[in-house]
């Protein structure tokens, strides 16, 4: 008899402690793993809640009535408390930290480096760091999957369930899973962006007139020049003799791994790694607020039929009948002013108004999968036993249209992503100084034809590349999902399973 017979219609919490050795040695796994980076992720957990508390008190200020002086003591002492704890995670250790492993010294007159890590150049230091910090990301992705494959050997119910083919077709799916690569890329970019970055973006833009950069001078003695002042000496602005290209180092021994930009002449990948920060909270909020709407929609219209879905389809078409674009930029002029447009400078707002665009487009994608799980017999059989009717959405529809909606949601991250940039292309999108990719295309395109081409083109490359590995995977998933991309078979209650994966 099979491990999964054994433990038919046993609690997982029963069946863990009847074999707890694979579950603990997964579990030891990922508690090391979270605490080689705890101090990281106590600072961005403390620094995502009190952006969150932040939101929360803005909306209740901007409320016509406002809020009491109380209130605003309080959510005041709720956002120091949050910042607090983001100080506190940053004072935690971190292994894979900037001040654990520094790229940023000085060259020294015997021909090394002082400051850096072991004395590195601080291309090698960077390049170690970089390396490490993504050989962690793509460790921790295959330990969850471990942890996943541990549950399947030892722990699940059923022989086979419809994930299995889903897991086994995406296993060979190499569109998907170059997809997918890029994507953890990119959001190692973001997520890692303090880390990642050659400096932080506070010390390159923000506030570089409190920072100090240490360099050999022609003499031989250590100089000290200010960030501003050195970044303003080492901008590209197209002639040859004042270019800092990619791979290249300035004349103050700071390494820019993609060169530097032409206004003020801060780094090039500081920029794209911090802009990518800001692409993944836009992209992401959007997506949860047009993943929300649509599930919502597609399951009523679905379970309901008839006028419900007659009402939603009017809205959703005259919704889809604005030009989006167009609406942008009236809302931003209309909320110019208007805390939302100063949250993130603006990218709170755009993640607002993209969400509530593109609900329709997402909605129309999961309609029919919505409308197929409602006709099978176990939907029929749940009301039939008298089951309400958000039970029964949510425990034998919702399963089955959750796949859906994540190839269109994937897909719709990159064409937001791409619609924020030219709107920051256009000077209408994310203000200064928050960093954006369509900002760093609008700064370079003079400068394409010379020697500083790399300020437009390598954020443009960017651009294509992130949002075609986001409908790679799309398109991966898809065929995961679907039976017939591997069989050829027709079938909807089949369709809808392998979506949901039993």
């Amino acid at each position: 008899m099979s491990t999964q017979h054994q433990y038919e219609d046993v609690p997982l919490r029963e069946r863990i402690a009847a074999n707890p050795q694979p579950a603990a040695l997964w579990a030891v796994g990922l508690v090391v793993l979270l605490l080689l980076q705890l101090g990281a992720i106590v600072s961005t957990l403390g620094t995502a809640l009190e952006l969150f508390a932040s939101v929360i008190i803005g909306a209740f200020h901007g409320t016509p009535s406002g809020i009491s002086p109380a209130s605003n003591v309080a959510g005041a002492g709720v956002v120091a408390a949050l910042n607090g704890l983001e100080q506190f995670g940053r004072s935690l250790p971190t292994l894979l930290s900037r001040e654990f492993i520094p790229n940023q010294g000085h060259a020294t007159t015997e021909g090394g480096w002082d400051g850096t890590f072991l004395g590195l150049p601080p291309a090698f230091a960077w390049a170690f760091r970089v390396f490490l910090i993504y050989a962690y990301m793509f460790f921790f992705l295959w330990w969850l999957w471990f942890g996943y494959r541990t549950f399947v050997s030892h722990y699940r119910q059923a022989d086979w369930t419809p994930r299995d083919d889903v897991v086994r077709r995406l296993r060979t799916h190499r569109w998907g899973q170059f997809g997918l690569v890029i994507v953890v890329l990119f959001v190692g970019l973001g997520l890692f962006a303090p880390t990642v970055s050659p400096v932080t973006y506070d010390e390159d833009v923000i506030n570089p007139l409190e920072y100090e950069v240490e360099y050999l001078d022609d003499s031989g003695e250590v100089q000290t020049i200010l960030s501003a002042d050195a970044n303003l000496q080492s901008a590209s602005r197209g002639n040859p003799s004042s270019n800092v290209g990619p791979l290249s180092y300035d004349d103050f021994g700071r390494f820019h791994p993609f060169g530097t930009m032409n206004n003020p002449g801060g780094d090039l990948f500081t920029f794209m790694a911090y802009g990518a920060r800001v692409s993944l909270f836009i992209g992401l909020i959007a997506m949860g607020i047009s993943g929300f709407i649509a599930a919502f929609f597609g399951l009523l219209t679905a379970y309901y039929k008839g006028l419900s879905d007659l009402a939603v389809v009017v809205v959703s078409d005259s919704i889809q009948a604005i030009p989006v674009f167009l609406l942008v930029i009236l809302v931003s002029v209309v909320f110019q002013g208007h805390w939302l447009a100063e949250f993130y400078d603006g990218g709170l707002l755009f993640a607002l108004v993209f969400g509530l665009l593109y609900w329709p487009g997402l909605w129309r994608a999961v309609r029919g999968p919505a409308f197929q799980v409602s006709e099978q017999e176990w939907v029929d059989a749940a009301r039939s036993y008298g089951q309400g009717s958000i039970t029964t959405m949510r425990k034998h529809m919702l399963p089955y249209i959750l796949g859906y909606l994540l190839i269109y949601g994937s897909l719709m991250i990159g064409g937001i992503i791409i619609s924020v940039s030219a709107l920051s292309f256009l000077g209408i999108g994310i203000s200064p100084p928050t960093p954006e990719w369509g900002r760093a295309v609008a700064d370079g395109r003079g400068y394409v034809t010379t020697a500083s081409w790399h300020i437009a083109f390598i954020p443009g490359i960017l651009i294509v590349l992130v949002v075609t590995a986001l409908n790679a995977l799309g398109d991966g998933i898809r065929d995961g999902i679907d039976p017939q991309s591997e069989s050829g078979e027709s079938g909807a209650s089949e369709a809808a399973a392998a979506g949901g994966g039993g």
